[in-house]
């Protein structure tokens, strides 16, 4: 009852090689059928992939001006089909069976793509865009990366989240301190940090509530994802988000199995980290098959690279769809995950420190010290789900609706890295339960393909930070501040994609966005707002409204060979800390900061290598600054300057053969202040990926290394910089499929090794003095976790 076989069947190539081109001859069938848009009008050049189910042969095509399609002379067999064009949602169709007697017929009702939530036409591409790991779409409207499942499932470690899957991609880099998967680590690109960017699942934005940062260990392990979009610019009018500042990372659920299918993974590795994850799919159940379940639960234990940083995570979730007709599907999502960690606040250890101890310092086991490993915990729990709706409503409108819930709630409670007192210990919560609604609704007629709709979001928020004694964890009577706030969210958006001709379309669209949020502070120690007078608490309202227009061009110059064009405006709103001064008044209000952004960029892919480049230039503003003013009592905020990030990007795949595919990215650029010159924080001055993958028989084994070149971190002071010298992150996959054609074939043994030559450097500086940017004993550390390695096994069950 499990898993279906690996499509490469060694036995079965070599029954097929032994065949004689008679008998080939005699026992051949055909496949035909039809393409058409959701207008029932002919789509021309459709991508047609068939893939044979015992020998994986491809045989591709496309589809022609009345959107027909004939394959003849295929061996008997089972097949697979993918079809695919620019702007469509991929439809398969799976166990499609050829005999020499009847023509199998598959026609076909295209469906329109949301970018953010299918990997498109490219994915299905034969070859060379099917070998990469990561690649742009030919159907791409400025700079993407859509980073295949395959690279997940083999080229990432078991225990893995979000940042690892993005670690390779053009531009980006993150740095795991405690080893992949065991921290919150946060991923940079162009310059952006976290919190510049929005991340969605299926669609749905995901983020904190006081300053849109992200989470990389507490929501989406790998396990629950199928694959990613990474798009490096605001994206267009129907690109939501708290942030589209610096563009969006789109994560997606894994697809739902055809088959019944069941896995087991256990796995062992460096750090004492444990793995424990069991799958299971019913393929296609219930009256008239419409129904599809998958199901998944892991256990995660490690002690981590870092001294006494130990984790647990226990985790499940749920996926469903249920096909209501041809062309209405209801999905049901739900993630579900419970984190302890004995991470601190202070997330790095000292020069000093470091020097003593050696790399991989962080806390003490020593109960004397107030780096005491029990001082320092966290307890995440968090939930994430979602409904959806997607029909075919007729005369080419379409909708697709996703209602959700997420909850987040951080309990922490860390000791001052200096002292042990009644008050040397903070207990902190930050915690928020959410409600919203994503809407997009589509138009297709011959002129183009208008789309409009709203996101809309309801988020209640609790925070607090306490003086507290480690000791005991009794707490002092007034906390450090304290804070609830509703955070209400509208986006609406309207966009129209006018084709001109078949190979030109030009797409503006506007969004506009708003958000309030209604503040309760209550009265404190004097560290935040103070006791306001007397009273036990003050409310006020802040509103941030931007209309963040794009326009983009693309030109289809050849089925294999695209190019773009695009000028967006992204937005970030500023934080809550806005509010957090004394008395809890504002004298000026921030606006929203903005993101400029005009890119160029062309796709292109053949049957031997793919190739995407792109160039971009980006105009924003800076953090914001405070100040007070002794006349009229009031802090005031001012931005810091603006920035012009600017370079080129480029990746590709190119086929070696004998089963060799030979994978690289390449970006050069700068990020400056435009006042002084000087870099801002976290951008490299290049990036270089180079990846080799071996895919033949039952081996799959891949190898990427990474270097960030030269960047610099602030030392507190506005632009001071400290510079952190080039390193690189290598890592080696190995995997091996045990099964043949049996009930086991899904079963495999995985290696994975992580910083694969055991660099130790320095990947950021948080500088002990503003005055100097010399080296300092007291300076905070981020390195690099050193080597780690697992190994694991899969045994996989099919019907």
């Amino acid at each position: 009852m499990i898993a279906r076989p690996f499509h490469a069947a060694v036995w079965a190539v070599a029954f097929a090689i032994g065949l004689s081109a008679t008998a080939i001859a005699q026992d051949t069938g055909t496949v035909r059928g039809s393409v058409t848009d959701p207008a029932h009008r002919a789509a021309a050049d459709a991508v047609i992939v068939i893939r044979n189910g015992s020998t994986n042969a491809i045989t591709t095509g496309s589809s022609d001006r009345s959107g027909r399609f004939t394959f003849d002379g295929l061996p008997a067999g089972s097949y697979s089909i993918e079809i695919a064009a620019p702007g469509f949602d991929i439809v398969r169709r799976q166990d499609v069976v050829v005999t020499a007697a009847v023509p199998a017929t598959v026609d076909v009702e295209l469906t329109l793509a949301n970018v953010r939530e299918s990997v498109t036409v490219s994915a299905a591409l034969p070859h060379a865009a099917a070998a990469a790991p990561s690649q742009g779409s030919l159907t791409a409207r400025s700079a993407e990366s859509l980073i295949s499942n395959e690279f997940i499932r083999n080229y990432t470690s078991p225990v893995s989240d979000y940042s690892q899957v993005l670690l390779m991609a053009p531009s980006t880099f993150s740095v795991s301190t405690n080893g992949p998967g065991l921290g919150d680590t946060k991923t940079f690109f162009r310059g952006f940090k976290d919190g510049y960017y929005s991340m969605t699942f299926d669609g749905v934005p995901f983020n904190d509530t006081n300053d849109p940062t992200h989470h990389s260990w507490v929501f989406f392990p790998a396990q629950t994802i199928g694959s990613t979009v990474f798009e490096r610019s605001p994206g267009d009018a129907s690109t939501i988000g708290p942030s589209t500042f610096g563009g969006s990372v789109n994560l997606l659920s894994r697809g739902l199995a055809s088959r019944q299918q069941a896995n087991v993974n256990t796995s062992y590795g460096s750090f004492n980290t444990r793995l424990l994850d069991v799958e299971y799919s019913s393929g296609a159940f219930g009256p008239g098959q419409r129904s599809r379940l998958m199901l998944d639960a892991h256990r995660m234990e490690s002690d981590g690279y870092q001294t006494f940083n130990s984790q647990k995570r226990d985790a499940g979730s749920l996926k469903y769809e249920y096909r209501v007709s041809n062309g209405t599907t209801i999905s049901v999502f739900s993630s579900v995950m419970d984190l302890h960690s004995n991470t601190p606040n202070q997330k790095g250890a000292t020069r000093a420190q470091i020097a003593q101890f050696g790399d991989n310092f962080l806390m003490s086991g020593d109960p004397t010290s107030p780096l005491y490993y029990k001082f320092n915990f966290y307890h995440i729990p968090t939930h994430f789900e979602y409904v959806g709706l997607k029909s075919d409503l007729g005369r080419g409108w379409s909708i697709d609706n996703k209602a959700y819930t997420m909850r987040y709630y951080n309990k922490q409670n860390y000791n001052s890295v200096s002292s042990i007192s009644a008050t040397s210990a903070t207990d902190k919560l930050n915690s928020y339960w959410k409600m919203g609604n994503v809407m997009p609704i589509t138009h297709v007629s011959s002129l183009g393909i208008l789309k409009t709709g709203v996101w809309f979001e309801w988020a209640s928020t609790d925070r607090y930070q306490t003086p507290s004694d480690p000791r005991t964890w009794v707490n002092a009577a007034l906390p450090n501040f304290h804070e609830q706030f509703i955070t209400t969210t509208a986006q609406p958006f309207v966009q129209y994609a006018l084709k001109l001709g078949q190979k030109l379309t030009v797409t503006s669209g506007v969004k506009y966005a708003r958000y309030q949020q209604d503040f309760t502070q209550f009265a404190d120690n004097g560290k935040t707002v103070g006791n306001l007078g007397g009273n036990p608490f003050v409310r006020h309202t802040a509103s941030y409204r931007a209309t963040l227009p794009s326009i983009d061009a693309h030109y289809l110059m050849a089925s294999n060979w695209s190019a773009y064009a695009q000028a967006g405006r992204g937005q970030n709103i500023p934080p809550t800390s806005v509010f957090d001064v004394k008395g809890a008044q504002v004298g000026i209000l921030p606006k929203p900061i903005l993101a400029n952004t005009l890119q160029i960029g062309s796709v292109w892919k053949s049957d031997r290598a793919t190739l995407d480049v792109d160039a971009y230039h980006i105009a924003f503003d800076a953090d914001y600054s405070s100040t007070y003013d002794a006349v009229s009592g009031d802090t005031l905020y001012f931005a810091n300057g603006t920035l012009t990030t600017k370079g080129v990007e480029a990746e590709s795949t190119v086929l070696l053969g004998g089963g060799l595919a030979l994978y690289l990215n390449a970006t050069k650029g700068s990020s400056r202040y435009d006042a002084s010159g000087l870099w801002s924080q976290n951008a490299p001055s290049d990036t270089e990926t180079v990846g080799l993958t071996y895919n033949t028989g039952r081996w799959n084994i891949g190898s990427f290394a990474k270097r960030i070149g030269t960047m610099y971190n602030d030392n507190g002071a506005a632009h001071q910089a400290i510079r952190i010298d080039p390193f690189a992150i290598t890592n080696l996959f190995v995997n091996f499929t045990i099964g043949g054609r049996s009930m086991l074939s899904d079963s495999r043994l995985r290696l994975a090794v992580n910083n694969l030559i055991d660099t130790h450097a320095v990947t950021g500086v948080s500088a002990a003095s503003t005055a100097s940017s010399a080296p300092a004993p007291g300076d905070i550390l981020t390195k690099m976790a050193g080597r780690s390695v697992s190994l694991s096994l899969s045994v996989g069950l099919h019907q």
